[in-house]
């Protein structure tokens, strides 16, 4: 089985173990996903199955959508509820203008610095793996792009503060670290209570499934709406098979390439080679 898996992902699970669940429902061991969502987190997991986890790469560059609850006036050594309680700070005093403020201080292409728990590799392993092993971690801010953040309600809860964002995002944004940073410049710590992701672009939660449903999008299908598409003939894909370049498809980053029947066969980069601009077949279909 090929193709792409839309999962909306349930509160509890990590995401890899939506992967090995999913090996079983589809009798693969070829299965990956696109984007981690951490256990609490709920929405849109991307999974690639079979010939489409080559391509999942493409779907992890997407923007990406959430929509999220941050507690204002306490802060936790994760970022996120599931973490234990460093400080707490009475927010009740803080204004409804002091909050949207301060969200517009994070649109835009933002220097942001990971939570100490996330999913990156430091020489191979997982901080959050670090982190439980008692390591110091200190991850170097990178740069981000948050295009909005809609604040839908603010609501004082006692002596916090919470409120409900929807937020718009490049890839490798991280949605605590927006709560973690708006309740430092506010100067009363903040966390993330609530997450869930609503969109890893093109793909929507409307399109999500539960896990047991083992519907698949093919891999054609899928990469279509992710890149742009050249349908080729069958002597363009017999030189492709052999991994012999084509006329080129005169568009710049990758194109995926697709037979007469509306197979995919493989994505195609534009390079000049002894001083001719050709198409190159990479990530090439294999029959099996």
């Amino acid at each position: 089985m090929h193709g792409f898996a839309l999962i909306d992902k349930a509160a509890g699970m990590t995401s890899h173990d939506v992967v090995a669940k999913a090996r079983k429902v589809f009798g693969t061991k070829r299965v990956g996903h696109a984007g981690t969502l951490d256990p609490m987190a709920t929405g849109v997991l991307v999974l690639g199955v079979g010939a489409a986890t080559r391509l999942l790469q493409y779907v992890t560059d997407g923007t990406k959508k959430y929509e999220a609850t941050i507690r204002l006036g306490q802060a936790t050594h994760t970022d996120d509820r599931e973490g234990e309680v460093t400080s707490t700070t009475d927010a009740s005093g803080i204004s409804e203008d002091q909050v949207r403020e301060g969200v517009t201080k994070f649109i835009g292409n933002i220097a942001q610095k990971p939570s100490s728990v996330s999913a990156i590799k430091i020489d191979g392993k997982r901080a959050h793996q670090r982190v439980r092993d008692g390591e110091v971690v200190d991850i170097p801010a990178r740069e981000v792009n948050i295009s909005e953040i809609d604040v839908l309600s603010i609501t004082t809860v006692g002596e916090f503060i919470d409120l409900q964002v929807v937020v718009t995002c490049s890839a490798g944004t991280y949605i605590r670290a927006i709560a973690r940073d708006l309740g430092d410049l506010l100067k009363v710590g903040g966390h993330l209570t609530s997450l869930r992701r609503t969109l890893v672009s093109p793909f929507g939660i409307t399109e999500c499934s539960e896990l047991d449903s083992n519907n698949l999008i093919s891999v054609a299908s899928g990469i279509s709406r992710i890149l742009p598409i050249r349908t080729i003939d069958f002597a363009e894909a017999n030189e492709i098979s052999f991994g012999r370049v084509i006329p080129a498809s005169n568009k710049s980053g990758a194109v995926a390439a697709l037979d007469q029947s509306g197979e995919f066969v493989a994505l195609l980069i534009d390079k000049e080679i002894d001083g001719k601009n050709v198409a190159t077949p990479t990530l090439v279909s294999v029959k099996e």
